[in-house]
């Protein structure tokens, strides 16, 4: 194959001609599908004389015509990627384009699909190229009419973007539908659907007074599952207005379910497209998870109608400025209507779980990438979370005024433009008369900084001390780096276990007073911004312990000189609940770390009773919320310990999470007993955070419970996973019920797989439980489960879940024996053949490779560079093979 050509940042060039109208036109077919686009074109500079270049794939070009005539061969040229029109007229000129598509044999879900039966479309990124040939990016922003043709009987809906305007029906079966978006969008924001459908509809009044008509499109049989997403929708209108002052501007919104989807969804102006976890929801068959996550996605595309569609990007490098925006909203209306600190507690633990190792490994770029082969390979954690918590340090600095104020400059300035990163930095420093040194190397420089922290008090004056150095890490493509701006939340906790007030402090020869109206001060954010820096507190009466980075105040990793007994101090103490929980989480960190040295050295391991005893204090608090226990008494990943090693070592990680949870299941027996009888309910199931609290406690202490696998405990669980009347609890007993192999497991999956065999994303969730087990010779299981009836290689949900899933499992994808990596090699083949985006997400589960023993590694790159020198292969799996072997 051609190799395949790197686009940089630095070379971004403004379009030579801007399309100011487009009218599509689909006559939908059961074999080809004619789409014709008429454009209006027009210069993007006086006097440019230069060729039209149109992106395309997997088109068959019809007719052309400019200005109503035909386009004679000689006028342009085609290849496999673009249409030229070799000289255009010079000011502005309609061109009309007619190409033929086959919808029902793209399996790759971009462009325009068939799932089920239905048309569908996905044109984030580049998608729209393979419906029609276009200029393909996102400054290129028109307004769009769409009329859709097809047979009544088979695709009774027919919807795109905007405004219904005409519908009716023609000879042969077939009706047709108009629709007009009145908004300037760029292409990738184009939306199709035609199928068989039924909604349900509600509406809403927005703050003007304008009713909206809300639908949620779904195959019939599954209607009754939309009233959580209705709900959600519904919340998100109301909290975009109250928050941040954002009403919707159409009358009509329209989410449609599909089950084949690659992303979560997409945020089509009017029409959001879902994949069918993110919608569909009922007590007996979604968990506590699946709800969150619905209210979550369905904020966050939603929220994407002013953060993305009416201000969009000026190029894909610009990603994070809708992504890590948008991320950022949807957590914030989370913690919201759920508990903050809850929600902050998972998402810090998914950047520290697959974001920090993205940004220590081949892969790592910056949140504003510098160059890409393939676009879709940058939908990454980095990009959409890390870019978050930029964001969010935003809002540390500011504070939420602060942070509307820069918001509302923001849209006031760039409302339908589709600008960069600089924009959004300028709008929240002006709006805030602030200047931030250094803050925009978060975008341009990768790898997690490292913050050391030393502390020191001088009872004479009364001052403590706290001296800051920061590092980060080389990257590839970046060796050398420059300090960057961080913002630092601080307390100082007195010997009572009370906040200190914090009057002034001292550093970079200046002295700054804090004051509040004459309120108490209690917490602080130090702008740390050069390579070293001391900050010194004044007029403090006695030794504090400083709680440090309250809230996850930047996305850093902070290396401080507390000793134990200070992190079991606040760990009981420390106002702070989030930093109550990183206490106990650095805790368990040291004691995971000392014991994986014990385990390697062949040591009989022992636990700690301190930790023990400080666990069965949270255990037993009656103040604490009940969700923030379950989160306070989780151990940290194995995931997370192995990123913090110089050499891996999955089976030692293993080994010593497995020693800690049964010892604190054996230790903490009684108490875990108690918190599984207390929290059961004989209620009807609702989604509120007491309930959502309730479960996830009793389920965490069920599943250390069951670790023991000891008869009373394994009744136990058999009897939670036979009475439940909900699927957070029954799928919990059955996940806690799997972790020992034997003939109770094996039934236990059984019998659930015949109990929810019809209902595919049940199916998903049990393939996903079998695949990510840790059980010996889980290899043999999940190959099995390749040839399953319920398996489908085409649908990308079964594909991340019985896939993706395994991969998730370090002790058996990263098998001794090599045989994780093999059975992944052959299927990533297998799959960049149906849908290389899919293809390419499994194959990052290489990208890391080095970071093993010699064996490992030798056995994981004899698995790439078997990818790599296939036929074929994809520029998006050939991409990340590349950067993976490269590094």
């Amino acid at each position: 194959m051609d190799l395949p050509k790197e686009i940089f940042l630095k070379d971004y060039k403004k379009p030579d001609y801007l399309f100011d109208t487009v009218d599509l036109e689909f006559q939908l077919g059961d074999e080809k599908t004619m789409v014709t686009s008429k454009i209006a074109v027009s210069p993007g500079n006086e006097g440019n004389s230069s060729p039209l270049t149109l992106h395309g794939c997997d088109l068959k070009l019809l007719s052309i015509k400019i200005n109503g005539t035909e386009l004679k061969s000689d006028k342009y040229t085609v290849d496999p990627r673009h249409l030229t029109i070799l000289t255009p007229p010079a000011g502005v000129f309609n061109m009309e384009i007619v190409t033929e598509i086959y919808p029902q044999l793209n399996t790759s879900l971009e462009g325009l699909y068939r799932s089920t039966g239905n048309f569908c479309t996905q044109c984030e990124a580049e998608g729209f190229r393979k419906i029609t040939y276009f200029q393909d990016r996102p400054d290129v922003m028109a307004k769009y009419t769409c009329r859709i043709e097809g047979d009544k009987t088979l695709y009774p809906v027919l919807l795109s973007n905007g405004n219904l305007i005409e519908q009716g029906d023609l000879e042969g079966g077939k009706h047709y539908a108009l629709w007009e978006d009145p908004f300037k969008k760029p292409c990738y924001l184009f939306a199709l659907v035609a199928g068989q459908l039924e909604c349900r509809e509600d509406s809403f009044v927005t703050c003007s007074g304008r009713k909206v008509t809300l639908r949620i499109w779904t195959p019939a049989q599954d209607l009754p599952k939309t009233s959580h997403a209705m709900y959600s929708l519904k919340e998100a209108m109301k909290w975009d207005e109250e928050v941040f002052g954002l009403e919707y501007d159409l009358d009509l919104f329209n989410i449609v379910v599909v089950p084949d989807f690659n992303m979560g969804a997409m945020e089509n102006k009017s029409l959001n497209v879902f994949q069918s976890r993110l919608v569909l929801a009922s007590p007996e068959a979604a968990t506590d998870g699946d709800y969150a996550a619905i209210l979550g996605v369905i904020g966050h595309e939603y929220f994407h109608n002013w953060t993305g569609n009416r201000v969009t990007c000026r190029d894909w490098f610009q990603l994070t400025l809708k992504e890590g925006l948008t991320v950022f909203r949807d957590q914030e209306f989370s913690s919201d209507l759920g508990c903050r600190t809850v929600k902050r507690i998972a998402d810090v633990s998914k950047l520290r779980s697959y974001q920090f190792p993205q940004d220590a490994g081949p892969m790592a770029h910056p949140i504003r990438p510098l160059s890409y082969i393939k676009m879709d390979n940058f939908y990454t954690v980095t990009v959409y979370e890390k870019g978050a918590e930029v964001v969010r340090m935003y809002k540390t600095m500011f504070g939420a005024s602060g942070f509307r104020k820069g918001m509302d400059l923001y849209f006031q300035r760039h409302d339908g433009q589709a600008v960069t990163c600089e924009d959004f930095y300028a709008a929240m420093c002006d709006a805030n008369n602030a200047h931030l040194p250094n803050f925009l190397q978060w975008y341009s420089q990768a790898g997690t900084p490292t913050v050391k922290v030393t502390s020191s008090y001088d009872e004479g004056s009364q001052a403590f001390s706290l001296k800051l150095s920061q590092e980060v890490p080389p990257t590839p493509g970046q060796p050398m780096k420059e300090p960057m701006f961080i913002p630092v939340a601080v307390g100082l906790v007195d010997s009572t276990g009370k906040d200190m007030p914090l009057t002034s402090i001292y550093s970079d020869g200046m002295v700054q007073t804090l004051s509040n109206d004459g309120h108490p001060i209690f917490t602080t954010v130090l702008q740390f911004k050069k390579k070293e820096e001391e900050f010194i507190f004044k007029n403090v009466p006695e030794r504090p312990v400083p709680s440090l980075l309250r809230g996850y105040s930047a996305p850093i990793r902070l290396d401080s000189d507390l000793t134990e007994s200070d992190l079991y101090f606040l760990l009981a103490n420390d106002s702070d609940e989030f930093n109550r929980w990183e206490a106990g989480q650095i805790l368990a960190r040291k004691l995971m770390f000392s014991l994986v040295a014990d385990f390697q050295q062949q040591k009989t391991l022992a636990l700690n009773t301190k930790f023990v005893d400080g666990l069965r204090a949270i255990l037993q608090s009656t103040s604490l919320d009940k969700e923030f226990i379950a989160k306070a008494i989780t151990l940290p990943g194995q995931g997370e310990i192995m990123d913090m090693m110089s050499i891996a070592d999955p089976d030692a990680v293993h080994a010593v999470r497995t020693f800690i949870k049964k010892e604190l299941a054996f230790q903490l027996k009684d108490d875990l007993l108690a918190a599984v009888t207390s929290n059961r309910s004989s209620e009807a199931y609702a989604f509120d955070h007491d309930s959502v609290a309730r479960r996830a406690l009793k389920n965490t202490c069920l599943a250390y419970l069951a670790s023991l696998n000891e008869p009373d405990v394994t009744e136990l669980a058999l009897n939670e996973y036979k009475s439940a009347t909900n699927m957070t609890e029954q799928f919990a007993a059955l996940a806690a019920l799997s972790q020992n192999p034997g003939q109770v497991r094996e039934d236990a999956l059984l019998d659930f797989y015949n109990k929810w065999q019809q209902d595919y994303l049940v199916v998903s969730k049990w393939f996903a439980l079998q695949a990510t087990s840790d059980i010996p010779g889980n290899v043999v299981n999940v190959q099995k489960l390749l040839a399953h009836p319920a398996f489908d290689m085409r649908n990308p949900n079964k594909v991340y879940s019985l896939i993706g899933g395994f991969c998730g499992s370090p002790v058996s994808f990263h098998a001794k024996d090599g045989s994780g990596y093999k059975f992944l090699g052959e299927v990533v083949l297998q799959l960049d053949k149906i849908n290389p985006q899919v293809a390419s997400r499994m194959v990052s589960a290489f990208s890391r490779w080095r970071r093993y023993d010699e064996t490992r590694q030798a056995l994981a790159k004899a698995q790439l560079e078997m990818i790599i020198s296939a036929n074929g292969l994809s520029e998006n799996v050939y991409e990340i093979a590349l950067k993976s072997l490269a590094a």
